[in-house]
């Protein structure tokens, strides 16, 4: 979780810029990901000010990750975090044995062990179970349609270096 150097306690509410301090995230941003994840709403009082609570930033900091570090789109992002217990579980997303930020999930972490090995890439494109089959399973094409694919692809790279070389001529002239 994000350490905050104001003295006021860990579950304080914050404003936005005390949040966007904290997690290097510009404020637009953080007001961006408000319209984009329907699940970050953090307090607003009068004037329209914003209030943050823990868990409001726990949740910042798993879509930072998400977006930011693990790659993940913002559609992308939001089908993991409407997986079901995400955001309850999202305050609880720190390392066993009070670990340093940043540090390698671990078995504890339940945003980790939730998402698949491959980051969440399968059920954002939506492929079925039966699809994800290991190499050196039983193919998915036919050896014959196989070789065809590889000479298509052949003949479809000696016509991209064809024209690579006729641009070059081109530019050169």
């Amino acid at each position: 979780m994000a350490q905050f150097d104001d003295g006021k306690d860990q579950s304080a509410l914050r404003t936005i810029g005390e949040v966007a301090d904290a997690l290097g995230i510009k404020q637009h941003v953080l007001r961006y990901w408000e319209q984009q994840f329907p699940m970050l709403q953090p307090l607003k009082r009068s004037g329209g000010r914003r209030y943050y609570r823990a868990e409001d930033v726990a949740l910042v900091e798993t879509i930072d990750r998400l977006v930011n570090r693990e790659g993940y789109t913002i559609k992308g992002a939001n089908k993991a975090l409407a997986q079901p217990g995400m955001i309850n579980d999202i305050e609880h997303d720190e390392p066993e044995g009070g670990g340093q930020a940043g540090s390698a999930p671990g078995p504890s972490n339940p945003l980790a062990s939730d998402l698949p090995e491959d980051g969440g890439l399968d059920a954002f494109f939506g492929r079925p179970a039966a699809v994800e089959q290991k190499i050196g399973a039983s193919p998915l094409v036919e050896p014959a349609e196989a070789m065809a694919q590889a000479a298509d692809r052949a003949a479809f790279l000696a016509d991209l270096k064809a024209l690579r070389a006729r641009l070059a001529g081109a530019l050169a002239a």
